[in-house]
């Protein structure tokens, strides 16, 4: 199995079983991007794949990127904004491959994203 969730101890495992991952555990990491924090849930380096909990402050913008493909976030606490409209808390949105855009989060936002493969940022 290729995929782990980084800086994580699960302790010894056999190869199928559940990882039960504590996410109080894991610390908040910056993004390149000022305001963007991200705990990594999953990650895999073979195949692109990538779980993570984003943590944005009031007003921290994403710049423009583009998703190499399918991208799905769920809106835990405040809000995603980008020219195709609002993400409200409690809601979900998912992006087709080669979508792109900037996403702000006016209010501050925590969201749980899913990636096939990681964002390109142009």
């Amino acid at each position: 199995m290729t995929a782990t969730t980084p800086g994580y101890d699960f302790g010894p495992l056999s190869d199928l079983a559940s990882r039960l991952v504590n996410i109080e555990a894991l610390a908040w990491s910056p993004t390149p991007f000022v305001g963007i924090y991200v705990k990594t849930l999953l990650k895999d380096e073979t195949t692109g794949l990538l779980t993570c909990l984003f943590k944005w402050e009031p007003g921290a913008v994403l710049p423009m990127h583009e998703h190499a493909e399918l991208e799905q976030t769920y809106v835990l606490e405040g809000s995603l904004v980008d020219e195709d409209g609002e993400v409200t808390r409690g809601n979900y949105v998912w992006r087709p491959a080669g979508s792109k855009h900037v996403a702000t989060a006016p209010n501050g936002a925590l969201v749980l994203c899913f990636f096939q493969k990681p964002n390109k940022f142009l």
